[in-house]
């Protein structure tokens, strides 16, 4: 399993992302603000690497504090939380994986535990979240496997696979798990500009795992589309809202259209924590404006012409009119959505993991 993320003793150890598929190193945060920094400068990324990573840096802050009265030691986590909360806005695990944390916090607060019992139990709690992330992909690939062709291409836009994630993957772990279920599949990966987390990283792990793998410009999947070439599209997801939009990485809102006009399914994988509920259609998500410089440059190299001016949205919404079924770990969600979602929601817990589809 490639490590995305790992709580260590010393701190939070990072993957960094920026650096592959040439490198492979690692970035250790000794505390939340470095936790930040990591997530802001996309070493992790992915929303549920992002909610996890959140997680643990809310609860390396809380660890590290020097605090002695509970009074103290609640402005503090009231600064944790708000600058962590500042780092991206769009995947809305982050806020998930923060309000676990600052949840437990206060329940414990209130149930007359020690400052020294809950800095144990908010880190206890980050590594369990870290944990069930992975079950909850393993699960997702389970529900969806069969989704995809028993032989075929299936395209996929950005990288939602292990990188994106505590391990495993959401749409590359349905991938995964039609392979392992003996399906024969190709790849192609988008290369998804200007970040190019499908050229460097979706394509960097498939390989890993000895999945054939092809990585498309953002420009040619209609066209291969249209020659019968691409049996299915599996992208992820940083928000669904209670309707089914979906916000993705930027470029996915036009594959869902190309997709539909050519008649191929298309199919959103991502946890339920990535499901908002409180935001009722896609034009609630807020769409997060990255630096200039990831379109005006690559690997450091100028590639526009001076002064141009630059526009760089990191998401958009596919409306969920385009969406065939979204998988998560609790079950396949289909249309309409605000009814699957709201059922899937309203289900006990043991119902919700046996649930196949509603």
């Amino acid at each position: 399993m490639i490590p995305t993320l790992e709580w260590l003793p010393t701190g939070v150890n990072f993957l960094d992302q920026t650096k592959l598929p040439l490198e492979e190193t690692y970035v250790l945060a000794t505390d939340y603000k470095q936790v930040a920094t990591v997530i802001r400068d996309m070493i992790v990324r992915g929303a549920p690497a992002i909610g996890v990573s959140a997680a643990m840096g809310v609860a390396i802050g809380i660890l590290k504090s020097a605090a002695t009265t509970f009074d103290a030691l609640d402005v503090e986590v009231g600064e944790i939380c708000s600058h962590l909360a500042g780092t991206r806005p769009t995947a809305v695990n982050l806020f998930w994986g923060i309000g676990k944390i600052r949840d437990l916090y206060e329940q414990l607060k209130a149930s007359g535990a020690s400052i020294a019992e809950v800095k144990d139990a908010v880190v206890a709690e980050a590594c369990l979240m870290y944990d069930e992330d992975i079950a909850a992909c393993k699960q997702m690939g389970k529900n969806g496997a069969e989704l995809l062709p028993q032989k075929g291409t299936v395209l996929t836009h950005c990288n939602a696979g292990a990188l994106a994630t505590c391990g495993y993957g959401s749409a590359l772990g349905v991938i995964r798990a039609a392979i392992e279920a003996g399906h024969e599949i190709d790849v192609f990966a988008d290369e998804t500009r200007p970040f190019l987390q499908g050229a460097r990283l979706t394509a960097w792990e498939l390989m890993k795992d000895n999945i054939p793998t092809t990585v498309l410009c953002d420009n040619m999947s209609a066209h291969l589309m249209s020659k019968g070439r691409i049996q299915a599209v599996i992208v992820g997801a940083d928000r669904i809202a209670a309707n089914g939009d979906t916000a993705n990485k930027i470029g996915t809102y036009g594959v869902s259209i190309l997709a539909k006009e050519h008649g191929i399914p298309f199919y959103v994988a991502a946890p339920w924590s990535t499901i908002d509920q409180a935001t009722l259609t896609g034009d609630g998500i807020p769409i997060e404006q990255r630096d200039a410089r990831e379109v005006t440059h690559s690997n450091g190299k100028q590639m526009t012409p001076h002064g141009v001016a630059i526009e760089n949205p990191a998401f958009d919404v596919t409306p969920a009119k385009y969406i065939t079924a979204i998988i998560t770990e609790r079950g396949v969600l289909r249309a309409p959505f605000s009814e699957s979602i709201k059922a899937m929601g309203e289900m006990p817990e043991p119902a919700r993991l046996k649930a196949v589809a509603v």
